[in-house]
């Protein structure tokens, strides 16, 4: 039977239910045996028959539509994160709209308000940089989840991983490897990201008896382009450095080619660590020793905590773990 042709008596027929119990399997109102909403979904799926979801959203007053701020359209983390999040929405009825907040406030608010426009029924941000006041204001109004970035007070309306730690187990590895003299290269100056792995750093060395010397700290901006400004500047200031924590990968991508073109070679003079873990990494020359944030996981749950907000119900998001992939980056100091 063709999807035009089929009606909810015949699924009420197939499945031997009800043509009530047929409606509210469909629109996901009521509670239905698990039993009996199997049996609605395989005769929806044996009749080719699929939900209107236009015809729903006009009668329950919902878009079915999502609100997604990534942060740059393009970059490889919010890319994991993205396919996280369409993944997490299959099947669901809500299709999410991308909207790019470009790290900065200003036009992050401005998105926020164009899909605000747009009636959407829910709202995720990957990261972001607007105000925990202007956070709240949107909670208040919206189910709202923000990914990829640790909001005090949102512990169940945040998907993040634990930064600090991440940074301190990669600094570890370091020095488990004989390194003592480690630069690093960071993030954007006021990013909560930025400041939490700098205090991995910091915390690995301390912990090591090493004080942070400033001149092995370069400020970055999680480019390629900040890693190779670094490492001429680093090589302008005379400090020996024998590795090189990178605030992302990207930073990593700079800082590998600002090293060859000037003769020092990865990981026989220079070792180097990354971060995020992107998909290039495991395929650098050398290949390069990163810390792994799981942003197709991270997606995928914060869309389904969406879900369940917008359906009224709880949701517990976990803090992920990052893990730290061993590659040929490092080498051991003799």
């Amino acid at each position: 039977m063709s999807m035009s042709t089929t009606t909810i008596k015949d699924i009420a027929e197939r499945a031997n239910v009800s043509k009530s119990t047929v409606s509210r399997v469909i629109n996901d109102k009521a509670i239905v045996n698990s039993r009996t909403r199997l049996a609605v979904l395989d005769a929806m799926k044996s009749l080719g028959y699929e939900p209107n979801f236009f015809a729903r959203s006009l009668a329950s007053g919902l878009s079915m539509t999502v609100g997604v701020v990534t942060q740059k359209l393009g970059s490889p983390f919010y890319d994991m994160i993205s396919q996280g999040v369409i993944q997490g929405f299959a099947g669901t009825g809500y299709s999410p709209l991308f909207v790019d907040g470009q790290w900065e406030e200003s036009t992050e608010l401005e998105v926020i308000r164009t899909v605000l426009g747009r009636k959407v029924d829910g709202l995720l941000l990957l990261g972001g940089d607007i105000s925990e006041q202007d956070l709240s204001d949107l909670k208040d109004r919206l189910p709202t989840i923000v990914v990829g970035k640790e909001v005090p007070g949102w512990q169940d309306q945040c998907v993040f991983v634990d930064n600090v730690g991440a940074a301190r187990n990669a600094v570890k590895h370091l020095l488990e490897f004989g390194h003592r003299n480690i630069a690093m290269v960071c993030g954007i100056s006021c990013h909560q990201d930025a400041i939490r792995r700098y205090e991995g750093y910091r915390l690995a060395l301390s912990e090591a008896g090493i004080e942070v010397d400033p001149g092995l700290v370069l400020e970055g901006d999680f480019s390629a382009q900040s890693g190779i400004m670094a490492v001429n500047t680093l090589l302008m200031r005379g400090k020996p450095f024998s590795a090189v924590f990178c605030a992302n990968d990207m930073v990593a991508y700079g800082v590998r080619l600002a090293l060859q073109r000037k003769g020092i070679r990865v990981p026989e003079d220079v070792s180097i660590v990354g971060f995020d873990d992107q998909g290039e990494s495991a395929y650098m020359c050398p290949p390069l020793t990163t810390v792994r944030q799981p942003g197709n996981e991270m997606g995928e749950a914060a869309a389904a905590g969406l879900v369940k907000l917008m359906q009224g119900e709880t949701c517990r998001l976990p803090v992920f773990e990052a893990e730290l992939q061993c590659r040929e980056s490092v080498s051991r100091l003799v």
